[in-house]
C-alpha cells in the first residue's frame, strides 16, 4: 500500500470525508444534480427557463468581449463551499479532481472550440504572495495536461491591485477592473484561446481579460469555470 496515501488519504472535496474514489457516493448525487443542463444561455452557459430563450437576463442586456463559455456546476452547496476551500484554504489538490470532472463532461465541447492555449485569470502579485497560489492557474494546468492544450501562465498579468469583486455591485465590478489586466505579447494570428477561472458571477473579470486579449489580436475568447451563478 502507498505510504503517502496512508499518511495523506484522499478526501471528498465536497464533504471532507476520506474517500478513495475522489467524490463520495452521497456527494456524487448532489453535485451531479448541480451539473449545468440544457436549456442554457447561448453566451455564458447559465441555465435559462425555456428552450426558446436564447440568452439569460445579463447577457441579453450586456455586451461581452468573450465569444461564449460554460461552467461545470451551479454555484450552490456543496460546490460553493468546495470552491471556497480550493480558493482560500490551500486545498490545491481539489484542482486535479475538478479538472478530471470537467474534462470528462465538457472536454469534447472545449476541443470543438479549438483553443490554441489556456490562460488562467491572473492574481495580482500582492494577492498571490499572500495566498501562496493562484487557484485558476492550478485548474488550468491540470486541465491542460488532460486535454493536451498548452497553458500560458504569464501571458496576461494583473497590473492593478483591485478590491475583491464579491464586495461590489454589478456596475462597480466593471469599474473596479478597468485597466486591471495587460497582455504581455502580441496575439496577432491567434484564433482561439480558453480563459479559465473558478467562478462566473457577472462575468466582469473574465470579460476584462477577454477585452485585453481581443485588443492584442485574439480572434475568439472562450471561458470555462468550475461553477456559475443561477441564470434567469
Amino acid at each position: 500500500m502507498n505510504l503517502k496515501k496512508i499518511l495523506w488519504p484522499e478526501t471528498c472535496p465536497f464533504c471532507g470525508k476520506v474517500c478513495a474514489d475522489g467524490i463520495c457516493g452521497e456527494c456524487r448525487k448532489r453535485v451531479d444534480s448541480l451539473q449545468i443542463k440544457e436549456p442554457t444561455c447561448m453566451k455564458c452557459g447559465k441555465p435559462v427557463s425555456a428552450s426558446e430563450q436564447e440568452y439569460c437576463h445579463d447577457c441579453a442586456h450586456t455586451h461581452y468581449y468573450y465569444e461564449k463559455g460554460m461552467a461545470m456546476w451551479l454555484h450552490k452547496e456543496p460546490v460553493s463551499t468546495s470552491v471556497y476551500q480550493f480558493k482560500y484554504h490551500n486545498q490545491r489538490f481539489y484542482g486535479k479532481l475538478y479538472a478530471a470532472e470537467i474534462a470528462a463532461e465538457k472536454g469534447a465541447q472545449i476541443l470543438r472550440w479549438r483553443p490554441e492555449i489556456i490562460i488562467p485569470v491572473p492574481l495580482h502579485s500582492k494577492r498571490k504572495r499572500k495566498r501562496g497560489y493562484n487557484q485558476a492557474e492550478i485548474l488550468s494546468c491540470e486541465l491542460g495536461k488532460i486535454l493536451e492544450i498548452p497553458v500560458c501562465r504569464k501571458l496576461v498579468k494583473r497590473i492593478r491591485y483591485t478590491e475583491p469583486q464579491k464586495k461590489l455591485g454589478n456596475r462597480m465590478r466593471k469599474r473596479n477592473l478597468e485597466k486591471a489586466f495587460a497582455v504581455t505579447h502580441s496575439m496577432e494570428g491567434v484564433k482561439s484561446v480558453l480563459v479559465v477561472d473558478d467562478i462566473y458571477t457577472t462575468g466582469s473579470t473574465i470579460d476584462a481579460v477577454a477585452k485585453e486579449l481581443r485588443k492584442a489580436g485574439v480572434s475568439k475568447v472562450y471561458f470555462l469555470t468550475i461553477s456559475i451563478g443561477q441564470g434567469y
